[in-house]
């Protein structure tokens, strides 16, 4: 069956738009809570957090409200990184997490999204009984839920995240700009490097429900790297609005991208003496990342975009790291989701360990020149069948010989082909890259 609702990330949209509409919330609770609670006996207990959105606060009611008719309790963390309502879950024991946020999108969108009671997204199997519930009427539990505010739930966060570094570390000396995106992390994160004893100069940190993601956070990190290179900071840190995301910005004013984090992370392992056989990228990954991690001899392995892909590789892998170029790292060591602050405290380790800045750590892999095109096409399922394209991407495959890569990708909400080449040098990417383009559209375009 297919799901109606759900897409990859839960369900996702514009405010006031079905389904991101409170009626719809409001059953939507109400057919989670039965589903949800079905297996456990006794009183049962959803968390819901939100990112800084203004419309959260209609969807936090609405939901709230659907649980407690099912018969569902409900503990409210407020505005929370989606990776901390991840752990929460795990560690009240409750049997769902509810996210409302819409990640980098603008403040005019919202969704939601479920982790379940081991802190990992919810197999499509529920998500098909949720929206199977969704066609039953709505009736009232013997038992009604209640509801109650989790007060410490920024604090259990902070020392989890602190956690997840060897006893004793220390970011004394180090001056760090934090952009929090006026998103989730805004309490949050700030508090956790700057505990850690950095000097901490905090931006995008006052939330007002509509500037979320405006101008700032991870998707645009050219204001951070103004104010990094302004005040002489070691480095700057941005998340995006819900906190799974991460990106740096060099001494430099370099931008740090999800694919060099990962290499990051993955070389000081190794120079630890610590088991790191691979990593899991996606198929957006970049080809120089691929090659700076064979030095190091560890593997990569290619999932589709999206981190429910990776986390399945990784887990069929048995491999404890992965992500995406877009900053959504995956340390499955520490915990269960891509979580930004988690990621960066692990950057911050291994510059630490090492002595060494984050421009002398990213600068040990070279990425390559990227050129990507995308040509609107009729129908995108005409693109695996096609001989003339089949036989322009073996030619263009040729002239790189070995040292580049070619990806053609239809895109999963568009009518569109994103025609991708990476090489060594930047010009002729660019002409591979428009040649293949025009193959594409000559081809299928619309």
């Amino acid at each position: 069956m297919t799901r109606k609702y759900f897409g990859t990330d839960g369900i996702r949209g514009a405010v006031g738009e079905f389904p991101i509409t409170p009626d719809f919330m409001l059953k939507l609770g109400w057919a989670a809570g039965h589903v949800l609670g079905e297996r456990f006996e006794g009183p049962k207990r959803i968390l819901i957090g939100k990112d800084t959105r203004i419309s959260g606060y209609m969807f936090e009611s609405a939901l709230q409200a659907g649980l407690i008719n099912a018969g569902v309790d409900v503990g409210l963390l407020g505005p929370m990184p989606t990776p901390a309502i991840a752990y929460l879950t795990r560690t009240f024991q409750a049997q769902a997490g509810i996210v409302i946020s819409a990640s980098h999108n603008p403040y005019g969108d919202n969704g939601i999204k479920f982790f379940s009671g081991s802190g990992t997204k919810l197999p499509d199997s529920v998500e098909l009984k949720i929206e199977q519930m969704l066609d039953e009427p709505m009736s009232t539990a013997e038992r009604l839920g209640k509801a109650r505010r989790i007060e410490d739930a920024a604090g259990r966060y902070i020392e989890f995240c602190k956690g997840t570094l060897p006893w004793g570390f220390s970011l004394q000396g180090l001056k760090i700009v934090v952009d929090c995106a006026n998103g989730a992390t805004y309490h949050v994160a700030p508090d956790v490097f700057r505990e850690l004893g950095a000097k901490v100069v905090p931006i995008a940190n006052e939330p007002n429900g509509t500037n979320i993601n405006r101008a700032c956070g991870s998707t645009k990190p050219e204001v951070l790297r103004e104010k990094v290179l302004e005040l002489g900071a070691d480095l700057g840190i941005a998340f995006d609005g819900d906190g799974d995301r991460v990106c740096f910005v060099d001494h430099k004013g370099q931008v740090v991208d999800g694919d060099e984090i990962l290499y990051i992370i993955a070389a000081h392992r190794i120079e630890q003496g610590r088991e790191c056989p691979g990593v899991v990228g996606t198929l957006m990954s970049n080809f120089g990342f691929e090659l700076g991690l064979k030095n190091i001899g560890v593997d990569l392995v290619r999932a589709d975009v999206g981190d429910r892909y990776v986390i399945e590789a990784m887990r069929n892998n048995g491999w404890d790291l992965g992500g995406e170029s877009s900053g959504h790292i995956i340390c499955g060591d520490l915990t269960t989701t891509g979580d930004g602050i988690v990621a960066a405290l692990q950057v911050l380790l291994a510059m630490v360990s090492t002595g060494k800045g984050l421009h002398e750590l990213k600068s040990a892999m070279t990425k390559c020149p990227q050129t990507m095109i995308n040509v609107r096409v009729k129908d995108k399922s005409l693109l695996a069948g096609n001989a003339s394209i089949q036989s322009a991407i073996a030619e263009t495959e040729s002239v790189l010989a070995g040292r580049g890569r070619v990806l053609l990708r239809p895109s999963g909400t568009e009518p569109v082909v994103r025609v991708m080449v990476e090489g060594d040098e930047a010009g002729a990417v660019k002409k591979l890259a428009a040649e293949l383009a025009e193959v594409v559209q000559a081809a299928v375009g619309a």
